[in-house]
């Protein structure tokens, strides 16, 4: 989907009208200004990879309507919207914070319920399902309102500031930008507000009990230390006997060489696990250097990088894919 240019805020107000609950990522940007126009070709190449997701470029002093409603103060300046309403924004010539953003709100947009219809058991089931690979998806995971830069609440802005002053590693959900999160946590932790925060999976509380917790002394030694890009990359590599670094996921790989990549190991009936680079820029960027290898899908067995889309479709030419995939 190409990015589309704004010139009047008529025009703004018919693609908000029209998309209906889609993501919406308006960037602000001035001609005069370099930072802006390289972000304007960082936009160019999201919008070819979020096929989902709409995107828009206004020149901030051209259209100073639309600027002025959104608050927008400086350039480049980006602003999420769903539905009409701000769900997140980030300030700044930041490529690797902005792919990171497009890729977390576009996942819960397109998981984000858009009927007021019954949940079926089954949809019961599937939210249940990604609420758990959520609160393990980091040794530490906060779920907030807003995003770790710009809290939306007072009680989430001090969580944060009290994380960010420990030596802790930790990642963050921003609840505003997914109802069905939103709402299916507080049923799942049994806790009826925001911000929770959860170490190994376990639901630790609120900001009251995490203030309780740093009084008396208790709270570092429950929070793990930073671990470093590499060992956590070796440590994930070697997570699943056959892993797979891809874009999207086996039900919804987010390219086409993802795709070609899961329908080749699908064949073979060998069971492998995913891992998906859009949601962690860090591994994203980091497992480039780590393997050596500089785009996706990766291959790994037994922790050994095995090659990208063209390897495995030679070993699969050459009748020795089912062969390497079998580590026993």
């Amino acid at each position: 989907m190409e990015v589309k240019v704004v010139s009047e805020k008529a025009n703004f107000d018919a693609i908000a009208t029209s998309i209906g609950g889609k993501l919406l990522v308006v960037h602000f940007w001035a001609s005069w200004s370099e930072p802006s126009k390289l972000m304007n070709e960082v936009l160019d190449e999201l919008a070819k990879e979020h096929q989902n997701v709409a995107f828009v470029k206004i020149e901030a002093e051209s259209v100073p309507d639309v600027t002025v409603d959104l608050k927008v103060s400086s350039v480049p300046t980006f602003v999420f919207l769903r539905a009409g309403k701000e769900i997140d924004r980030l300030a700044g010539a930041n490529a690797p914070e902005l792919s990171k953003k497009v890729a977390q709100h576009a996942v819960a947009a397109a998981t984000t319920t858009t009927t007021t219809a019954k949940i079926s058991a089954d949809e019961k089931l599937d939210l249940e399902t990604r609420l758990k690979k959520l609160v393990s998806a980091d040794r530490v995971m906060v779920f907030i309102k807003g995003t770790v830069e710009e809290p939306r609440c007072g009680f989430s802005r001090q969580l944060v500031d009290l994380l960010n002053g420990k030596d802790v590693a930790y990642s963050h959900f921003n609840i505003l930008a997914d109802p069905a999160v939103r709402e299916g946590l507080k049923k799942f932790s049994n806790w009826p507000s925001y911000p929770q925060l959860y170490v190994d999976g376990e639901l630790v509380g609120g900001l009251d009990i995490v203030q309780e917790l740093e009084a008396s002394g208790e709270l570092d030694s429950m929070l793990p230390k930073k671990v470093s890009l590499e060992d956590r990359l070796k440590k994930l590599v070697n997570s699943s006997p056959v892993l797979l670094f891809m874009k999207g996921s086996p039900e919804a790989p987010r390219c086409g060489f993802s795709r070609t990549v899961c329908g080749l190991l699908n064949e073979t009936g060998v069971e492998y696990s995913t891992f998906d680079i859009l949601q962690d820029d860090e591994v994203r960027q980091g497992l480039k250097k780590y393997s050596n290898w500089p785009t996706y899908p990766q291959l790994y067995i037994k922790g050994e990088l095995i090659g990208g889309l063209d390897i495995v479709k030679e070993l699969k030419e050459n009748d020795e894919l089912l062969t390497s995939l079998k580590t026993e």
